[in-house]
């Protein structure tokens, strides 16, 4: 392996690493908090709680994709050294971004009242507690969208290490700002507005440090209409994906909501966005990948972009594989432990079913990131479009009838369909024969499969739950071992090594 192609691995092995750090400190900090911010607010607003996070989380629904084209075409100005353009880029996407966001707020306004009186099953004495939290959701649309703009900035010039500056104290504060709601007592309006004022002050960070980082920026505003027409051009099928997107999803709580409980939705939420932090593993590296992917798709380097991929995908594998089985095991016994005894029994069938799911979906975002790098993102979005109708079918038929396991089967399933189609297509569109995929993938597979039957074996030695995790942590500790010295081969050990050397 050449030196630049080292350097450049050991950079995105680097970033990856920032990337993934950024979303895994927030996430300790909530398994820390949660259980108080549960006792504290109750049950019922506690799901409340768990709808506007959501929310707020998923407003990139009125971004309409330019979050992702100002990565990409800023990336492309900056390859070029045109600083005219990255001015026209920057202030285009932040000014519209500013202006989809203000629509957005006056859409989430208008759509408050039926949402909370009629489509959610809310107890009528949190109607109006509950709509003035929606109101105050809506007055964050626009920071959130202007947000992704100059995070987009920062990521095209592969600063992530001052993206995640900012997203780490604004990740910790999302969940522990309601903890401070609670102990002053002021509601889940007043929570909100907490969230709000960290949302703000997130955004003035980001517009500082993006300033800082290309001083161009300062001159006078340049708008222009060739950059609004490229950003609105790449971004056009991204947008259909991010509004289909949080609709896929999500639809389960609502409909949890709807046909069971607002209890209902707390319980099955809490184990989806346990399960749903191990999406950070292949979205940490996928963020990293995409403008990686971007620059060989110009080329004819097939053999760089197929190893990248397999590298990426096999990373993937290795390190979620231990994670899922250990959570799948203990499923029960740690959700009892972090909330209690109702959380464990109504939330621990969905959590497995969801595990299993997520073992195959999890390489769905680094096949995402090839595509869109190809520029390809029509297909995800297409992709989508045919998913809504077997999502709507499939969530409220297994919700209806089998509760929240139904819901957690119906996510399970699409998150398999949706990575195996993807996987397929990406297969055709860099070239690689299936075959090769399979012959450099044999190894992680069979020390995957010989993990999950040792540990099948370990459980049924003995019902003592300690032995039992001892036996499971000790056989996933040498399936790591394992993967290292045999799997894995002298790249990737180089490329991970250098997540601690200097470039």
């Amino acid at each position: 392996m050449s030196r630049e192609v080292q350097a450049r691995g050991g950079l995105l092995a680097r970033n990856a690493f920032l990337n993934l750090v950024g979303q895994v400190v927030p996430l300790l900090v909530g398994v820390a908090a949660i259980p108080f911010i549960v006792r504290g607010l109750g049950t019922e607003r506690f799901g409340i709680l768990s709808l506007a996070w959501v929310s707020l989380g998923q407003f990139t629904l009125f971004d309409l994709g330019l979050g992702r084209a100002t990565t990409k075409f800023v990336a492309e100005a900056l390859s070029k050294r045109d600083e005219d353009q990255i001015r026209r880029l920057v202030w285009t996407a932040a000014a519209t971004q500013f202006v989809l966001g203000l629509l957005g707020a006056v859409l989430m306004v208008g759509v408050t009242p039926l949402l909370v009186e009629r489509v959610l099953n809310i107890p009528p004495v949190l109607v109006g507690e509950t709509r003035l939290t929606f109101y105050l959701l809506a007055l964050s649309i626009p920071t959130v969208l202007v947000s992704s703009s100059f995070s987009g900035v920062l990521e095209a010039n592969q600063r992530f290490d001052l993206v995640n500056a900012v997203r780490i104290p604004s990740g910790i504060a999302t969940v522990l700002l309601p903890l401070v709601g609670v102990m002053l007592g002021v509601g889940l309006p007043g929570i909100l507005g907490l969230l709000l004022l960290a949302k703000a002050a997130g955004l003035l960070a980001l517009v500082v440090l993006v300033l800082w980082t290309f001083p161009e920026l300062k001159k006078p505003l340049l708008l222009g209409r060739d950059a609004a027409y490229a950003l609105f051009l790449f971004g056009g099928w991204v947008m259909v994906s991010n509004m289909i997107l949080p609709f896929l999803r999500y639809l389960d709580r609502f409909m949890i909501g709807a046909l069971l409980s607002v209890p209902a939705v707390a319980y099955y939420s809490v184990s989806f966005d346990i399960m749903d932090r191990l999406w950070i593993i292949p979205s940490s590296l996928a963020l990293t990948l995409f403008p990686a992917f971007s620059a060989l798709s110009g080329s004819s380097e097939h053999e760089r972009t197929q190893a990248l991929f397999m590298r990426s995908v096999k990373f993937v594998l290795l390190a979620t594989a231990p994670l899922i089985l250990v959570l799948t095991a203990f499923a029960r016994p740690l959700l009892d432990a972090w909330l209690g005894a109702d959380f464990a029994q109504h939330g621990t069938v969905a959590f497995q079913i969801l595990a299993a799911g997520a073992a195959i979906g999890l390489m769905a975002p680094i096949s995402g990131s090839v595509l869109q790098g190809f520029g390809r993102p029509d297909i995800i979005a297409k992709l989508y479009v045919l998913y809504i109708p077997l999502n709507i079918a499939l969530v409220w038929g297994l919700v209806r009838t089998l509760g929240i396991p139904g819901a957690a089967l119906s996510a399970a399933a699409r998150t398999v369909i949706d990575a195996l189609l993807l996987f397929l297509i990406v297969l055709r569109t860099i070239h690689l024969p299936p075959g090769l995929f399979l012959k450099s993938f044999s190894g992680a597979v069979a020390s995957v499969c010989a993990m999950a039957l040792l540990s099948w074996m370990a459980l049924r030695i003995s019902d003592v739950l300690l032995v039992q995790a001892v036996l499971v942590c000790g056989i996933a500790s040498l399936f790591v071992v394992c993967a290292w010295r045999w799997v894995m081969s002298d790249d990737d050990k180089r490329i991970l090594r250098s997540l601690l050397a200097r470039e």
